[in-house]
Order: C-alpha cells, then sequence, then structure tokens
C-alpha cells in the first residue's frame, strides 16, 4: 500500500474509532442524562403510552387512565374523587408533569422500574402490553372523607396518624382541585391548570396545607411546653403547684404576658394550666427551662427538619437564636414558632403512643401487576420525645382539656379522648381572625388507633366565637370516630 492510501485507511480508521467511542459514550455515560431529559420527547411519549397503575386506598383504586385523541399520547391519567385525594395522589399531567406520590413512584406507575425488569421481559415475550404497577397507601377512605367534609368550605387542613405505627390516616387540604383537570395536553387542560395558580387563585387550591403550610400553632405548643417541663424535672407532678404569677412579666422588660379571661392561672398546676391554657404558666416554663432545653425538647418532635411521607413536609420550626422573652412567647406557640399540620399531628401521636414517636409514612406497599409486593414498608422509630411515664401524665392533661376544659367538642362516648385547643394569632397587630387549632387522639383498651391535628384558617365568625374547640374539635371528633367505627 503506498503512502498516501495507508494515510487514509489510517485516518478512516481514526474516524470509526472515534465513532465507536463517541457511540459508546452517550450509550452507557450519557444514557440516563438523555433518558431523564425534559427536552426527549420520547420519554414523555413512553410514559403516556401505556396505562399507568393505579394508587391504591382501602384496596381500591383512586387513579384511573384514560384514552386521548389527537396525540401522541395514548394515555392520560384519572383520579376519582379529585379534590378529596389530590393532597395524597398529587397530579399527573402530559402537559405540566407530576408531583407527589405520582411523581416519586412514577417509575412503578408507568411500569419502568427496575424491580418490574422480569415482568416486563415476560410480558414483551408473550406478546402483552407494558403494565404499571400499584401504590397501596395507608390512608382510610372513612377518615379522610370526614376530615374533608369537616373542613367544607373553609380554608384549613386535617392530619391524621395512626401513632403506634406512624401510618398516615388522613391527609385533606381545602379549598382543593382535581388533578383530572389538567391530566391531558389541550387547551382546555392549560386553562385549568393556569386558573389553579398562585397569581390566578390568591386561595392557593394546589397547596397542600397539611405538609407544606406552617401556622403559629398557638396554644397546641403548650403540650411541648409541658414535656419539656417533666422531661428536665422542672415539675414533677402535674398536681403540684407551679411557681406563675399573674400577670407575668416577660424577662427583662416591662411588658405582661397576660391569659385570656378571668381564668385560675395563678400558680395554676400542669393540669390546670393546660385545662384553661394559661398562657402565663407555660410561659414562664419555657422562660425558666431557657431556649436550648426548649428547642431540644421541640425537635425530639420533628422540629426543625423536613419531613418525608415520602412526600416532603416542610420543615416546622422554633427559634434557635430566640432571646429569653422571646422564648417565653415562644413556648405559648407565639414569636417565630410555627408548624405544619403534620407536625402537631406527630406531637400527639408521640404523647399517644407513650412517648415513642413513629416515623409518618403513607405507603404500605408497592406492588408489581401482577400483585408481588416489590417494596414493603415497616415501620421505624423517629424518635423517643418523653419517657413513658411522663407521657402518660400528659395524656392525663390532655384528657382533663376534653373532659373538663376547653375541648368539650371532641368527647366520644365510651372512648377516652386526649386534647388541645389552640387559637393562634394572624396578621399585625393579631388584626386578622386567628387559626382555630385542635390536636388529639383516641385511646381504646388495644391502644390509641388514631391522633389528629385540624387547623382552620378563616373560620366564619365573629372574632369572640373563634376558637379551637368550637371549630378544629368537631372535625378531629369526625375523623376520629371514622377510625374507631371501622
Amino acid at each position: 500500500m503506498n503512502k498516501p492510501l495507508r494515510r487514509v485507511a489510517i485516518f478512516c480508521g481514526l474516524l470509526v474509532l472515534a465513532l465507536l467511542v463517541r457511540v459508546n459514550y452517550i450509550q452507557f455515560v450519557q444514557a440516563d442524562e438523555l433518558k431523564n431529559d425534559p427536552h426527549n420527547r420520547r420519554v414523555a411519549i413512553n410514559q403516556y403510552a401505556t396505562p399507568r397503575g393505579d394508587i391504591i386506598v382501602d384496596g381500591k383504586a383512586i387513579t384511573g387512565h384514560a384514552e386521548t385523541n389527537g396525540s401522541d399520547f395514548k394515555y392520560k391519567a384519572t383520579f376519582k374523587d379529585g379534590p378529596l385525594w389530590a393532597p395524597v395522589t398529587g397530579y399527573a399531567s402530559q402537559a405540566f408533569g407530576s408531583n407527589q406520590l405520582e411523581n416519586i413512584y412514577d417509575s412503578i406507575l408507568t411500569g419502568d422500574d427496575d424491580r418490574l425488569f422480569f415482568k416486563r421481559t415476560v410480558d414483551i415475550l408473550s406478546g402483552k402490553q407494558k403494565q404499571g404497577g400499584d401504590v397501596v397507601t395507608t390512608l382510610n377512605g372513612a377518615a379522610q372523607r370526614a376530615a374533608f367534609k369537616g373542613l367544607g368550605n373553609k380554608k384549613g387542613a386535617v392530619a391524621a396518624i395512626d401513632p403506634r405505627t406512624g401510618a398516615i390516616l388522613a391527609l385533606a387540604s381545602t379549598p382543593s382541585y382535581d388533578p383530572s383537570s389538567f391530566a391531558g395536553n389541550s387547551q382546555k387542560d392549560s386553562k385549568a391548570w393556569n386558573a389553579l395558580q398562585k397569581e390566578n387563585d390568591p386561595d392557593e387550591p394546589m397547596l397542600n396545607r397539611a405538609l407544606r403550610q406552617t401556622y403559629p400553632p398557638g396554644s397546641t405548643f403548650k403540650v411541648v411546653t409541658a414535656a419539656a417541663a417533666l422531661e428536665d424535672g422542672l415539675y414533677n407532678s402535674i398536681d403540684e403547684k407551679t411557681d406563675s404569677p399573674v400577670p407575668y412579666m416577660l424577662p427583662f422588660t416591662t411588658t405582661p404576658l397576660e391569659n385570656e379571661g378571668n381564668i385560675p392561672c395563678k400558680n395554676a398546676t400542669l393540669r390546670v394550666a393546660l385545662q384553661y391554657s394559661c398562657n402565663t404558666v407555660f410561659g414562664k416554663i419555657g422562660a425558666d427551662l431557657g431556649r436550648d432545653k426548649m428547642v431540644a425538647e421541640a425537635e425530639k418532635f420533628g422540629f426543625n427538619q423536613e419531613i418525608f411521607t415520602p412526600v416532603r413536609a416542610a420543615a416546622s420550626n422554633i427559634s434557635k437564636t430566640m432571646d429569653k422573652p422571646q422564648t417565653a412567647l415562644s413556648s405559648i406557640g407565639q414569636f417565630e414558632t410555627a408548624a405544619t399540620p403534620l407536625q402537631m399531628a406527630m406531637v400527639a401521636s408521640a404523647i399517644a403512643n407513650d412517648g415513642k414517636l413513629m416515623q409518618p409514612y403513607m405507603v404500605d406497599q408497592l406492588r408489581a401487576p401482577n400483585n408481588a409486593v416489590v417494596e414493603q414498608t415497616k415501620p421505624k422509630e423517629f424518635s423517643q420525645p418523653l419517657s413513658a411515664e411522663n407521657a402518660k401524665k400528659l395524656q392525663e392533661m390532655m384528657e382533663t382539656v376534653v373532659n373538663d376544659g376547653t375541648g368539650k367538642n371532641a368527647r366520644i362516648p365510651g372512648v377516652t379522648v386526649g386534647g388541645k385547643t389552640g387559637t393562634a394569632q394572624h396578621g399585625v397587630d393579631n388584626s386578622e381572625k386567628p387559626y382555630a387549632w385542635f390536636i388529639s387522639y383516641a385511646k381504646t383498651d388495644q391502644g390509641s388507633p388514631v391522633a389528629v391535628a385540624v387547623v382552620v384558617e378563616d373560620a366564619s365568625a365573629n372574632r369572640g366565637d373563634i376558637s379551637g374547640g368550637g371549630f378544629a374539635a368537631p372535625i378531629a371528633k369526625s375523623v376520629m370516630e371514622a377510625v374507631l367505627h371501622q
């Protein structure tokens, strides 16, 4: 071979080699990046080429699918009782993507998960259409419906947990939306999506208030302060008098901390202080304990960290830089203290479960299309915020609130119920209507199967009539009854 031909051959060989290197680099190194590129329409086409699997509640599908016309996306998701279940399922839209369970478990629902490889291969060999798997939730349909109905046209949220396992039983948020309304890829879907955005609807129906919205917890936070006092040994008995003047002057200030009305708070016992919701008692306890101890106790309940259920819940907050008077205010649920409904349900849950807080979760198992279990959730402990002995003392206090205090609207005949009301200040100089809170648990001879947190943002009544006991407690009662009567 002469020299020019040899050079051409070498050059062509190098080109072939470069091509092989490039092909292998794309195939093995960039494969996942290209596969997940939002501009890769083949991925979206494949995602909607077959019916999605279902999200399951009480053994029944709350999602479905329908064929589409005039699009290369063959199937779209459908949602049964969409507004009821949107805080759980999230949405799956051909045009706008997905979120929450629909997003987290997309590979299971589309059948593309690596754990479904064998089933997928068998279907290909047998000529069957690829099938999606199912996501089986821990949700209780009756409890969810009770929560959604109880909230009605009010703005608010409900979270309910099984204290024994951490299984989430209800997760309601109002106002809500129907994910089916924009599940497709048409102008009608775009119009429905745009109407739901915050700039077009200030009520934010797509905001998951149970997980993503933090509120000042008001007096419901006093149970955390009581737990801190018992755990620290500041007070050992719930029936011994506390050192609590009325009014209580915030440390280093001339500002008095007042109580709501003429109630017996001077040197009140912990039991009486929770029964009547004494600001002076719990504010002074927080100041006496100090910032570090209050923060440490709150963090044992889950504050200052995001919670994954597996859907992410926003971090509830207690300040790590507050001074002594701010610590007093934080200890009654004011200042910068803020909590999600899920967080306050976790607080009630830990107390009901004799001091042990279980990790909250809403997915029981993932199933293949043939119903084989791909993944099973095992309950696990989140923390131990207080000892069993102190938890039982706090249970007594919360049960007194329901039997003889501000939580009477949550009483259930023949069932032991513990609770705490809260009315959180809202707006500059408390100019807006307060948030009405109620946290509670129900207990039977078999233990405590349900703990609930309810918050109502815009209770439609005169200021003097707004209270956690009046607006939120009846909703909590209906949710607890729904679980108990299953």
